[in-house]
């Protein structure tokens, strides 16, 4: 499965918020993701070794809401956002069966961060 391209925007000290669902097939049904963890790091590059932010079910930056309607959201606080150091990056997504297999990548792209006037 080829993963999605999508670039996201965070403004440093609001609250992120983004939600998702992962429908596939023709017609195209919600993927069932109860049970399965979700995982996502932004790096400045994709060969850097340091992490900017990681975002997974277990420290809850991602939250599977609708597990059998395949929905699911990116989510980020106020403070979290305006303590991001970082202008740009770079992410993936993955979704985690249990068990650890199997994963998919379900979309990758660029990470802006605008930075905060009003402090």
């Amino acid at each position: 499965m080829k993963p999605a391209a999508l670039d996201l925007t965070i403004y440093q000290g609001s609250t992120y918020i983004k939600a998702f669902q992962w429908k596939t097939g023709k017609p195209a049904v919600p993927v069932d993701l109860t049970g399965c963890s979700a995982r996502m790091q932004i790096r400045k590059r994709v060969v850097d070794t340091d992490v900017l932010l990681e975002l997974t079910t277990e420290n809850n930056r991602i939250v599977i809401t609708a597990p059998t309607e395949g929905k699911f959201e990116i989510r980020l606080t106020a403070a979290e956002t305006a303590a991001l150091s970082f202008k740009t990056g770079v992410y993936d997504f993955e979704i985690v069966y249990p068990g650890g297999e199997p994963v998919y990548r379900l979309f990758e792209g660029s990470v802006e961060v605008i930075p905060e006037v009003t402090r």
